[in-house]
């Protein structure tokens, strides 16, 4: 007797929708099981790290005390009798310095010019006094250079140059003191004025240096500024500014640059007058 077993028939094909659908499961698992991974993945991914722009390097540049000798960066008065005013805002040395209760000191400021310039806010002043001077001497007080000015009647900051005259060019790693001083009343009268002064030395322009400055995109006082040149930094700045009044990016790096050497109160001031003199 033979024993018959039953043996149900399979469909060996699958029908193409089953199979659709099964796919779509499968991969549907896949996803749902890497999520979590891509989630942490894209919270762990460093963060790019924001670079300051430069207005904002400029500002928070701090320009070094650079040693001995320091000089009196707001103006001062030499008085023997009436005729120098007292100023709503003093004369002021456009250089690093700092203030304190009792003293106005202005730092050591390097440049790698041979003629470099010098930059004063001078304020509003009386009628009457018009009459100033340029003095710049070496280290010993000895005069390299003297001139007389006249001054403009809009106050702001102004530039005074050396001649481009071999007997005036600085020598490199050599000290300098300048003066600029304003007569009070009638011009013959030098017994009576407002100074300020301030000390200057010439460093070697480096190749470094020198290779930022021809690769400078914006303007090379940024690169002076950076590498502590003030003298340098402030000048081309202001030339710039001045020849380009409405141009706000310069006005704000002016602004943020003067701001580094703690005068933002003239920050707003106008570039007015620059003396160039010829040789």
């Amino acid at each position: 007797m033979k024993l018959l077993i039953y043996q149900p028939k399979i469909s060996s094909v699958v029908s193409a929708k089953a199979l659709k659908r099964l796919l779509r499961s499968v991969i549907f698992l896949i996803l749902l099981a890497s999520y979590p991974y891509q989630v942490n993945a894209q919270v762990t991914q460093p963060v790019k790290k924001v670079v300051p722009n430069r207005q904002n390097r400029l500002a928070e540049l701090k320009f070094p005390r650079n040693g001995a000798p320091i000089g009196r960066r707001q103006g001062g008065a030499r008085r023997t009798g009436t005729e120098c005013p007292d100023l709503k805002t003093p004369m002021t040395a456009l250089v690093p310095g700092e203030e304190s209760a009792d003293e106005s000191k202005s730092f050591l400021a390097f440049t790698v010019s041979e003629y470099p310039t010098f930059w004063v806010y001078v304020p509003q002043l009386p009628s009457n006094v018009r009459s100033g001077e340029f003095v710049f001497q070496d280290d010993l007080g000895n005069d390299v250079y003297r001139m007389p000015l006249t001054l403009p009647e809009k106050s702001g900051a102004i530039g005074i140059s050396l001649p481009q005259n071999p007997q005036y060019a600085l020598k490199t790693n050599n000290k300098y003191q300048w003066y600029f001083k304003v007569y009070c009343g009638a011009a013959q009268n030098t017994s009576e004025y407002f100074y300020v002064k301030a000390w200057v030395q010439r460093v070697a322009l480096t190749s470094e240096l020198e290779s930022q400055l021809k690769s400078a995109k914006s303007g090379e006082y940024t690169v002076y500024a950076v590498n502590y040149i003030w003298q340098d930094a402030v000048t081309n700045l202001a030339e710039m500014r001045r020849t380009n009044s409405g141009d706000r990016v310069l006005s704000d790096d002016w602004i943020s640059l003067l701001t580094s050497v703690g005068l933002s109160e003239f920050a707003s001031a106008p570039v007015v007058w620059r003396y160039g003199f010829e040789r």
